[in-house]
Order: structure tokens, then C-alpha cells, then sequence
């Protein structure tokens, strides 16, 4: 970890010991070697992955094993400063809806409590762009969504990310100098799935699911380093998606056809993402650099 910390200490950002559950995911593969190339030492917590020193098997539902890992583990680490919260089963249908519900909620239980008893004060966990009411059978309030209405789900994934937010809410209360930072991830890709994104022109009803969005994992990575950096007291809920679309077409075409009674409210660019980012923007200097448009 040497040389890592030396990228810390050249970036000008405080060297951190992080918890990263899900590391051995899509997005928490990218999101490890990000936060390690950034300089901070990463431990991945999750129940699948390849042995390293950084890689510590834990069954995130038992909470036991969570607040064990987290407060230390013998040559390891002996405490921690921050905790990135992925692992989850990461989407709906993949489990019996009971199943979904005991593993994610059980799992974020762990993770937030096990955090406040070693007094780990900063959390950044993937909550889901499910809350904003996918797979938008009942039209959303105005477009681009944002944080602002209430949250909308429409299946038990998305129950459970609703309820997770909500938690995360009163233990800021609880603990008002702890910092969780819930980012509602559109679906997130790797270069490898650009390929596929040319084919969705044919029919816009292929991706209306999620109002055409997507997150390069690159720029979800970039996200929680920086969410991580800017921890403040309390929780925010922030929507992180790519600048644009997946489409070809203009943003506004999309929302006049797809959804033609729902109030716009702002001046669309070419392909803008409708997936409203400003917050992040704004709160956390967060901006895409990813584009699938650079890769096909």
C-alpha cells in the first residue's frame, strides 16, 4: 500500500482506511481499484472473491461477522474511517421477493450499525434510481427526476432501497455527526456493454424503464471518492447517472413521445441526461467524464 498512499498524499486528500462491501461486483470492482489507485488503503467485505490481502469473506446478513470486520482484523487493520456500502443482491427478480427483502435490508442494517458502534462517522452506500418510481408505468412528476418528490417504489428492491434511505435518515438523527451519503445509481455499465447501445435507437420503449439512463462504473467510482472527501454531517440522497443518454435522438423528442403530458422543466440539450444530476453536481463537484459515445 505504499505507493498508494503516497497519491494521497500528492492529491492533497487525507489518506483513509475504508470498508468496501461488494468489492468483487461490477461496480465494486471499479470502485476498489479507484479508491486504492486514489490512494486510500480498501478492504472488500463480501461473501465471493478471490484472495488478497485486501479481501476479507464476510456474510454481510450477520451482523456479527460485519461488526467484527469492521472494528478490526488482526494483521488486517485495526480500525477504520470511512465504509462504502455496495454488496446487496443488486436488482429486482434475481430472488424471491422475501429473499431480496431479508438479504439487502439485513445487510444495510449490519453495515450502518455495525459503523456506529466502532465510530466510524462516514458512509457512502448505493441506494437505486428504482425509488424514482421505475419502471415508470405511472409517468413521473416532471422531467429530469430528481431528489425532490417522494420516493415511488414499484417493487420489493425498490421497497427495501426506500426503506434503507429512510433508516439511513434517523440514524442521522440518532447521530448527528455521522455523514451517509445514499446514491441512487442509474444501471451501471462497463466499456464491455457499449456495444449494445447503437441497438436501442430502434424502439425508444426499450429503455424507458429508467428514462433512458445509464452510469459509466469509471464515473460511479468518482462519485463516492468524492462524496467520501465532502462528508457532512447528516444525509443526502443524490441521483448519479451519466451526462447523457443512451439514445441517439434528443432528449426532448424522448420526453414528447414517450411521456407527453409530463411537464418539462428546463431547457434540454441535445442528449441530456433525464436523470437529474445537478445535486450531485453541486454538493459533491461531481461530473461524468464517461460517455458510451466515446467507445462505439
Amino acid at each position: 500500500m505504499a505507493v498508494a498512499r503516497l497519491g494521497a498524499a500528492a492529491k492533497g486528500v487525507r489518506r483513509m482506511d475504508i470498508a468496501l462491501t461488494g468489492g468483487s461486483g461490477k461496480l465494486g470492482r471499479v470502485v476498489l481499484a479507484h479508491l486504492r489507485e486514489a490512494g486510500h488503503a480498501v478492504w472488500n467485505l463480501d461473501i465471493a472473491g478471490e484472495r488478497d490481502p485486501g479481501f476479507i469473506r464476510t456474510d454481510l446478513t450477520d451482523y456479527g461477522h460485519v461488526a467484527d470486520a469492521l472494528a478490526g482484523v488482526d494483521d488486517r487493520h485495526d480500525g477504520l474511517d470511512a465504509v462504502v456500502h455496495l454488496g446487496a443482491i443488486p436488482a429486482p427478480g434475481l430472488a424471491p421477493d422475501t429473499a431480496t427483502f431479508r438479504n439487502n435490508m439485513l445487510s444495510t442494517y449490519s453495515v450502518f450499525q455495525g459503523a456506529r458502534r466502532a465510530g466510524i462517522k462516514r458512509i457512502v452506500y448505493a441506494s437505486s434510481e428504482t425509488v424514482l418510481g421505475l419502471p415508470f408505468d405511472t409517468p413521473p412528476p416532471y422531467i429530469p427526476v430528481d431528489e425532490e418528490y417522494e420516493a415511488r417504489p414499484e417493487s420489493t428492491y425498490s421497497l427495501v432501497k426506500h426503506l434503507e434511505e429512510q433508516m439511513a435518515i434517523q440514524l442521522c438523527r440518532w447521530g448527528p455527526e455521522l455523514s451517509i451519503s445514499a446514491f441512487r445509481f442509474s444501471n451501471v455499465m462497463v466499456p464491455e456493454d457499449y456495444a449494445a447501445f447503437p441497438s436501442f435507437d430502434a424502439d425508444p420503449l426499450q429503455r424507458k424503464w429508467n428514462l433512458w439512463g445509464y452510469i459509466d462504473a469509471r464515473d460511479g467510482a468518482q462519485a463516492v471518492e468524492r462524496a467520501l472527501e465532502a462528508a457532512r454531517p447528516g444525509f443526502e440522497a443524490y441521483i448519479i447517472a451519466a451526462a447523457d443518454t443512451v439514445m441517439s435522438r434528443s432528449s426532448a423528442s424522448l420526453a414528447e413521445e414517450v411521456f407527453p403530458g409530463v411537464r418539462v422543466t428546463k431547457d434540454l440539450a441535445e442528449q441530456e441526461t433525464l436523470l437529474g444530476i445537478d445535486k450531485a453536481r453541486r454538493l459533491l463537484g461531481y461530473e461524468p467524464q464517461h460517455s458510451w459515445r466515446h467507445h462505439v
